[in-house]
């Protein structure tokens, strides 16, 4: 294990090295693999690793709602034997050889990433290869895994945060895919067998929802071979389930679940703006204003500096395969909770109303343009911004154009935005005992 935690440390240390040379000038190599698979490299050879992030298309909205959750519990198995290596042969593999394998769900796109030093680097190709292709799925690893699942789900009963989000996107979107949990319910994960994690795998893994960035110390020929390694043998052709456009719903309603907890959580949102929508990037911009988690936006000043009412409050722009959102929340005293959703609500009608002023655009931009680095400071970080940016179809030269995208925008195009971005209204919910917060009556 000393071994293990050396090579791990090595890791590690190498991907930091990335930032400098990679920040400064980044080239990014289209590839084609021999099985005709189409990939984003970066190539850095100051440190001995290789890092791969991908995606597909297929996540946890491929979930029937009876069986919810089996997305997830597919990803959280995929490293618990393959092949005829059981689970503990498995991550002595991955030990032994310090790689570093990990799988997550999301609600439109299954994600893997692998990062392994080079010398490493054939044995952790075959090893995803292996994951990906034959995963055992044994009933002890399944319910070992249902257990931990299960156990997080009864902490979620009594968490406030994850009730008044769960409401929140229950009330969104009823009887659609983005409404349910990622992970699933107490109701529907024990009724998930190991056929329907295998339905789910030889579903969504298929060369043609797959997207594949590389960065490390690699050239173009070996990075395609290594993709190859790992995914040509997958199905051409993905199964996936329609999954509908839609919009969220709830707009003016306000909804308490009660709890008894010292801070009652609020989540707010509404309509987002899509990534490709041509209004996107003011969207952005604004957004950044009015509460992009930054300690100068409105909403931070407003309800943290001036009144202490909450420690935090921000909101973002989430943009899905069939829709967008705009979401924030807050934590603050029951008895308080009402004056800090009043000014919360107060300050989206004003930016909606005025929009922001020529002063806070141009601190905005200035900030957002800077911080994008932040994205690109180890090697992890610029292989899923280069797997985001093809999954936006953004084009491989988006992170060039960003900057003047960013000072592209007007404050007539913020104003305008602004109204039809915080117009709509809003859907609420809290978790708590709040105090001067009036439910919605069902009839509303």
């Amino acid at each position: 294990m000393m071994r293990f935690a050396f090579a791990k440390a090595l890791v590690a240390a190498a991907a930091l090295v990335l930032l400098a040379p990679v920040a400064r000038a980044m080239t990014i190599e289209q590839i084609t693999t021999p099985a005709g698979l189409h990939a984003w490299l970066v190539r850095e050879q100051s440190a001995p690793l290789v890092v791969l992030n991908y995606a597909f298309v297929g996540g946890s909205s491929q979930d029937s709602a009876e069986k919810s959750g089996a997305a997830n519990l597919a990803a959280s198995l995929l490293d618990e034997g393959a092949g005829d290596l059981d689970s503990r042969a498995f991550h002595e593999r991955l030990e032994n050889h310090a790689i570093e394998m990990s799988f997550r769900i999301g609600r439109d796109y299954f994600h893997g990433t692998l990062r392994t030093l080079n010398e490493h680097r054939d044995e952790a190709f075959d090893l995803l290869h292996l994951a990906l292709t034959a995963p055992r799925f044994d009933k002890e690893a399944i319910e070992r895994v249902r257990s931990q699942v299960t156990a997080g789900l009864l902490r979620d009963t009594t968490d406030p945060g994850t009730l008044a989000s769960h409401r929140w996107w229950q009330t969104a979107f009823p009887n659609h895919p983005y409404g349910r949990d990622t992970e699933g319910s107490l109701a529907t994960v024990p009724n998930i067998m190991a056929a329907d994690l295998r339905d789910y795998v030889s579903r969504v893994f298929a060369r043609n929802g797959l997207t594949i960035s590389v960065v490390g110390d690699v050239d173009a020929k070996t990075a395609a071979e290594l993709i190859d390694r790992a995914f040509a043998s997958l199905p051409a052709h993905n199964d996936l389930k329609l999954v509908p456009d839609t919009l969220p719903r709830g707009l003016g309603k306000t909804i308490v679940v009660g709890i008894d907890v010292p801070q009652p959580v609020v989540d707010f949102g509404g309509p987002g703006i899509a990534r490709h929508d041509p209004d996107f990037m003011a969207a952005y911009v604004v957004n950044h204003i009015l509460g992009g988690g930054t300690f100068t936006s409105r909403l931070y000043r407003e309800v943290r500096e001036k009144r202490g009412l909450a420690y935090g409050v921000s909101d973002g722009l989430i943009w899905f395969r069939h829709t967008a959102v705009m979401f924030g929340g807050t934590a603050t005293r029951a008895d308080r909770t009402g004056e800090a959703l009043t000014i919360i609500e107060r300050e989206i009608k004003r930016m909606a109303e005025d929009g922001p002023t020529a002063e806070e655009l141009a601190s905005a931009k200035a900030f957002i343009k800077a911080s994008y680095m932040l994205n690109l400071d180890t090697s992890s970080k610029i292989a899923a911004q280069l797997t985001q940016i093809q999954l936006d179809k953004l084009g491989a030269d988006y992170i060039k154009r960003r900057a003047a995208l960013i000072d592209a925008v007007t404050l007539a195009d913020a104003k305008r935005v602004a109204k039809r971005l915080y117009g709509p209204g809003l859907l609420v919910t809290v978790a708590g005992e709040p105090k001067g917060v009036t439910p919605t009556r069902a009839s509303e």
